[in-house]
């Protein structure tokens, strides 16, 4: 099992259709393109599915070192709305930790334009992953 087919247990993300395209130690990037089910009354990415696409590159980053960490806070901004293509999301740890780790996400649409940002900090528990930590 490698880190891939781990968050395939993430059923939200997947059922939502997030694909996670990359990962790296500390590193994560995730995709999710924009459907009808995903959008609000306004017409508008709901910023739900938003977060869930950040959300799984979040725990892509912070997951990678093969020890089960989950998050504890996370602050989200919205800053500009879509409704059509996909949405992409970068997260790159910026603290590692024994115990805690801190995460900032970008969210972008295809032409690069900011959409969103997420900060988080997950608590990294004593649980081994059932994969190698990324090196």
């Amino acid at each position: 099992m490698d880190i891939f087919e781990f968050l395939k247990g993430d059923k939200f993300a997947l059922f939502s259709g997030v694909e996670l395209l990359e990962v790296r130690k500390g590193y994560a990037k995730a995709r999710m393109e924009i459907q009808p089910m995903h959008l609000n009354g306004g017409g508008v990415c709901q910023g739900g599915a938003i977060f869930t696409l950040a959300d799984l590159a979040f725990a892509a980053a912070v997951n990678s070192h093969a020890l089960l960490t989950l998050s504890i806070q996370t602050n989200i901004n919205f800053f500009q709305a879509e409704s059509r293509g996909y949405l992409y999301a970068e997260a790159i740890e910026v603290l590692d930790k024994k115990r805690l780790s801190a995460c900032e996400v970008k969210v972008t649409n295809e032409k690069g334009d900011l959409v969103a940002t997420i900060s988080g900090t997950g608590y990294r528990k004593n649980v081994e992953l059932p994969f190698e930590a990324i090196k």
